[in-house]
């Protein structure tokens, strides 16, 4: 796998995320165990999508230099916008699910942005070594892009399917299985994962949580990592892409949270992108779509999407 971005920028990237991730850990651990204000949200998730498109400024600067080429610069950067908004607008279904956890495990407001924390962490860990492994296999097999295609439309179609219908954990078997492995307390204690009833060390509700917003992390890497490659081949575009998305997820979490209602459709939006990047790597070998169109098109269905659910939505 080789990317065109220099090696000091990958150096950058990487003490960037560091530096990111102390930071808000530290800010974590000063606000303590308290409710995330809309405002709070809002103001986080501005500095985070500030933050993206710098790091994306400085990448063109990068790229231009490197190659000599203001052209090539601008392709790659639009490269990396639309993988940054596919997984920026994929990241709002984790919401969704994130959401369905809390209120089934009735988490108190004070606790959920720590495991959202965890979350992110092990989110970017997670998808690094995926990112890597997906980069590899199409490199050396490419006919694995039509199976990531045909899974992508097929994952679509399948959200689309299940978007009216009401979401429940009742019958989830990772659920089922960590009740049975896992002895646990009826009631949390603070944000512990661990606590001690009659002698013995179980485990609290909030470990609960922790393993199944885990679990539903690995499920979207699967859906969204796919769909990151049908616009560009470059690791480096892909991981920055992924993890700059994925950075913003606690802000946007509490953001969406406070007009979930006004969303409730987004998800048959998030269906047909799924389905258009799919059909686009399937097509790849006969019909390139430019990147231009892609973001546009990814760009359009998102806001019809959200003008639809807010003209629609049940408190309006």
């Amino acid at each position: 796998m080789e990317s065109i971005a220099p090696l000091w920028l990958w150096v950058v990237f990487v003490v960037f995320v560091v530096t990111a991730l102390f930071v808000d850990f530290v800010v974590l651990k000063k606000q303590g165990a308290q409710e995330v204000s809309v405002k709070q949200a809002i103001n986080w998730s501005l500095v985070w999508v500030g933050l993206s498109f710098v790091f994306n400024v400085l990448f063109w600067f990068a790229i231009r230099d490197t190659t000599g080429s203001s052209a090539i610069a601008n392709e790659k950067s639009l490269e990396f916008l639309t993988g940054y908004l596919i997984e920026k607008s994929l990241a709002v279904d984790n919401i969704f699910v994130f959401l369905l956890i809390f209120t089934y495990f009735a988490v108190p407001a004070a606790y959920q942005k720590r495991v959202l924390m965890i979350g992110i962490v092990g989110a970017i860990l997670l998808r690094t070594v995926m990112i890597l492994v997906g980069g590899w296999l199409i490199s050396e097999f490419h006919w694995v892009l039509y199976v990531f295609g045909a899974f992508l439309v097929l994952t679509g179609l399948k959200m689309w399917w299940a978007a009216g219908q009401e979401p429940s954990l009742e019958d989830n078997p990772a659920l089922k299985l960590l009740r049975k492995v896992l002895p646990v307390s009826k009631n949390f204690d603070g944000e512990k994962f661990w606590t001690v009833e009659n002698g013995k060390r179980i485990a609290t509700p909030l470990f609960m949580v922790i393993c199944l917003v885990g679990l539903t992390d690995v499920i979207f890497a699967v859906d969204s990592i796919p769909a990151i490659f049908a616009i560009t081949k470059d690791p480096f575009i892909v991981l920055t892409s992924n993890v700059f998305a994925i950075l913003g997820l606690r802000a946007m979490f509490f953001l969406l949270q406070a007009a979930a209602s006004r969303f409730h459709l987004l998800n048959y939006g998030l269906a047909v992108i799924l389905v258009f990047i799919g059909s686009k790597m399937l097509l790849i070998d006969i019909f390139k779509i430019p990147v231009a169109v892609s973001l546009g098109v990814v760009l359009s269905i998102l806001a019809i999407t959200m003008i639809w659910s807010s003209k629609t939505a049940p408190n309006t």
